[in-house]
C-alpha cells in the first residue's frame, strides 16, 4: 500500500484526484466553506490540498470523498473483492478437514493471517524526525470548520489507548478541541472503547497518544465498527495485505503507526475536572451542543519533516463520511450475516441519515414477523444499536432506489399493522431524543406479509395498485395535509419538494416514541424543531457558514484554480428557519 500520506497524494494527482491549491486560505472557516463547496458536488468531487495555510504545513481535506478515492485508499479495485475474500477465507478456516494432507492445506492461510499482525518497528521512524519536547499545537493547520464551533478541532485523530489490566490496545477517533498548545479535549462517548479503558484504569495519569496521518488505511480502520477487543491495526493489516509497524511513543508507554505524519503524545489525569467541550458542527447537519469532556494534557509533538496535516469537514450531508460510510456497508454485511442475521441481503445507509439515523434493509423472508427479528438482532449490533428508522424489505427490491423503497411501502405497508416501536441506545449527537443517548427506535416493517401477519384478513391492507411514492411518505408543513401512509410533518420553512433535505431532517428532528401518532389510520411523525420542555432537551442549530466567509471565498475563488465558480451550500440555511 502506501509508504506515506504524501505518496497517497501524489497517486491521487497523477489518477486527476487532487486540486492543489496554492492561494492562501485559512484554517479558520475558509478551508471549511471551500471543502464543503467542493465535496457536495457529483460524485464528491476532488481531493484538496491546500498548500498555502500560514503555517509551515499543507492541509489535505476530502481525501476519500469519491467511491474511487475511499477504494484507492483500500487498496482495491472494487468493493466486491473484501467480501469475497472474507467469504473464502472463513470457509478454508472452518471446513471440517480429517486427513493430514487437508490440515495442512491451511498452512498457507494462518501464515497470511499472521502477517497481518502489527510489528514493532526497527530504526528511526518517519513519524519522529522532528521532535516537540515543547508542545506547540498553534504550529498545526487545526481547522474551525463552522462559525458557531467552540474552537478549533482536530477532526482525524487516530486515538491510541490501552486496557491498563488485559494489555489489550485500542484505535478510536474522537475529535479534539484545541484549549491552548499544550491541551485539548477527548470527546470520547461513555460507550468507545477509549472512555472504557480510561474509566477502568487504575493510574492517575492515562496516556493516550494520537496520530495524524500515514497510510489512509489507518484512518478508516479507526471508524471501522470491530468487535471490542480486536485490534484495528490487524484489520489495516489484513486491508492492506501487509503488516503495520508500530515505534515506542517518546514519553508515553503506547505504539503508533511509524510512518504516520504527527503524532501527539499525552495523558488524561483522573484527578482533573471535565472540562467543557463544543459546541461542533457534527455529522448530523446540527451543532452538537457543549458538554463535559476529560482534558488531555500534551507531553510531546512530533511529526515528519514534510509532514502533511490531514482534516476531514463534517455537517450537513454529503460529506466525505458518505463514502467512508459505504465502504463499511460493503466489507461488513458478511460478518452481520453470519453471525446474526443469514436472511439479511443487503444494508443500506442512506447518506441523509447521516449514518445511524435511517438504515434500509432487505431480507429473504420464510416465516412470518421475520422482519422484526432482523430489527432487533441490528440493533443489538455493535453500532447498529444506534439506529433510529429502520425500512425492511424484500430481497426483489433494489433499496438504493428511493422509487422502488416507496413502492414496497405503498403496497405492503400497513401503519397500526406494521409499525413496530422499540426503545435503546442512540448517537449522544442525537438531538431529538428525550434523554441523552437513550430514546425512541422505529421498524416500518414493508416486507410482503404472510397471513398469519395479515391477521386473517384476505387480502393487503392497501389498494395493491397503489404505486404513487406519495402514497408512502408525504412530507408536509400541516398536521391536517396527510395524504401518506407515513406523514412527515416539517417546520414552515423547509420546501417540501426537497426530498434529500427532507429526509435528514426526518432522520435528525423525530423522536419515533415521543413524535409519533396515528390520526385516521395514518402515521404521522413530527420532525420539525422544537422548543426545550418536557421530553425535550436543548435544541441545536444546523451547522453552516457565516455570510462574512461565504463573501470571501467568493472573491478568492478565481485565485484558487477550482474552475467554474460553485456557490455555497449555505446560502439555503441563511433565511430565517422558523
Amino acid at each position: 500500500m502506501y509508504k506515506s500520506l504524501k505518496e497517497y497524494v501524489e497517486f491521487l494527482d497523477s489518477r486527476g484526484e487532487l486540486k492543489r491549491i496554492k492561494e492562501f486560505v485559512d484554517p479558520v472557516l475558509e478551508i471549511a466553506e471551500i471543502t464543503d463547496r467542493i465535496s457536495k458536488q457529483p460524485g464528491g468531487g476532488k481531493a484538496l490540498l491546500f498548500e498555502n495555510t500560514g503555517t509551515s504545513f499543507p492541509v489535505l481535506t476530502n481525501m476519500m470523498g469519491s467511491r474511487e478515492r475511499i477504494a484507492y485508499a483500500l487498496g482495491i479495485d472494487s468493493f466486491n473483492e473484501i467480501p469475497q475474500y472474507i467469504n473464502t477465507l472463513l470457509k478454508e478456516l472452518t471446513q471440517e478437514r480429517h486427513s493430514l494432507i487437508d490440515k495442512l492445506k491451511l498452512l498457507p492461510h494462518l501464515k497470511e493471517a499472521a502477517d497481518w499482525m502489527p510489528t514493532r518497528h526497527k530504526g528511526d521512524a518517519h513519524c519522529q524526525e522532528v521532535v516537540l519536547f515543547k508542545p506547540e499545537l498553534s504550529r498545526l493547520p487545526i481547522l474551525q470548520c463552522w462559525p458557531g464551533d467552540g474552537g478549533r478541532f482536530i477532526t482525524l485523530p487516530l486515538v491510541h489507548t490501552k486496557d491498563q489490566r488485559s494489555g489489550i490496545k485500542n484505535l478510536g477517533m474522537y475529535r479534539m478541541q484545541v484549549f491552548s498548545d499544550s491541551t485539548t479535549g477527548m470527546h470520547w462517548h461513555r460507550h468507545k472503547t477509549g472512555a472504557k479503558h480510561f474509566a477502568d484504569s487504575k493510574i492517575n495519569q492515562f496516556p493516550v497518544a494520537i496520530a495524524l496521518g500515514g497510510d489512509p488505511v489507518y484512518t478508516y480502520a479507526a471508524t471501522a465498527p470491530l468487535p471490542e477487543g480486536i485490534d484495528e491495526y490487524l484489520m489495516a493489516g489484513f486491508l492492506r495485505n501487509k503488516a503495520v509497524s508500530l515505534v515506542d511513543c517518546l514519553t508515553q508507554p503506547l505504539r503508533v503507526p511509524a510512518d504516520c505524519d504527527f503524532i501527539i503524545e499525552g495523558y488524561i489525569d483522573k484527578n482533573d475536572p471535565l472540562v467543557t467541550e463544543g459546541p461542533f458542527g457534527d455529522h448530523t447537519g446540527f451543532y452538537s451542543l457543549a458538554d463535559l469532556y476529560p482534558l488531555l494534557h500534551i507531553t510531546c509533538i512530533t511529526h515528519k519533516k514534510e509532514a502533511i496535516y490531514p482534516a476531514t469537514l463534517v455537517g450537513v450531508p454529503p460529506q466525505e463520511d458518505k463514502y467512508i460510510a459505504y465502504a463499511t456497508e460493503k466489507i461488513f454485511l458478511l460478518p452481520i450475516q453470519l453471525t446474526m442475521a443469514p436472511e439479511l441481503t443487503d444494508l443500506f445507509l442512506p447518506e441523509e441519515g447521516t449514518g445511524h439515523n435511517i438504515a434500509v434493509i432487505k431480507i429473504k423472508k420464510s416465516y412470518p414477523g421475520q422482519a422484526i427479528k432482523v430489527a432487533h438482532s441490528l440493533w443489538g449490533a455493535g453500532q447498529m444499536m444506534f439506529n433510529k428508522i429502520m425500512v425492511a424489505v424484500n430481497e426483489d427490491i433494489d433499496i438504493r432506489d428511493w422509487g422502488q423503497l416507496f413502492e414496497a411501502i405503498s403496497r405492503n405497508y400497513s401503519p397500526r399493522r406494521d409499525t413496530h416501536f422499540s426503545r435503546g441506545p442512540l448517537d449522544v449527537l442525537d438531538h431529538s431524543a428525550p434523554q441523552c443517548g437513550y430514546g425512541g427506535k422505529v421498524l416500518i416493517d414493508a416486507t410482503v406479509k404472510y397471513p398469519e401477519e395479515i391477521g386473517g384478513s384476505p387480502k393487503p391492507f392497501n389498494d395493491s395498485s397503489a404505486s404513487d411514492m406519495t402514497k408512502a411518505i408525504h412530507f408536509t408543513n400541516k398536521e391536517s395535509d396527510l395524504q401518506g401512509l407515513i406523514n412527515i410533518l416539517l417546520d414552515q420553512y423547509v420546501e417540501i419538494d426537497e426530498q434529500y433535505l427532507n429526509l435528514w431532517l426526518w432522520g435528525n428532528n423525530c423522536d419515533p416514541i415521543r413524535d409519533s401518532k396515528y390520526i385516521d389510520g395514518k402515521l404521522l411523525m413530527d420532525s420539525r424543531s422544537k422548543k426545550e420542555g418536557l421530553n425535550v432537551r436543548e435544541w441545536p442549530t444546523i451547522a453552516h457558514s457565516s455570510p462574512e466567509t461565504i463573501e470571501t471565498v467568493d472573491k478568492k475563488w478565481i485565485s484558487l484554480g477550482l474552475g467554474e465558480f460553485i456557490s455555497s451550500p449555505s446560502l439555503r440555511f441563511l433565511k430565517p428557519q422558523v
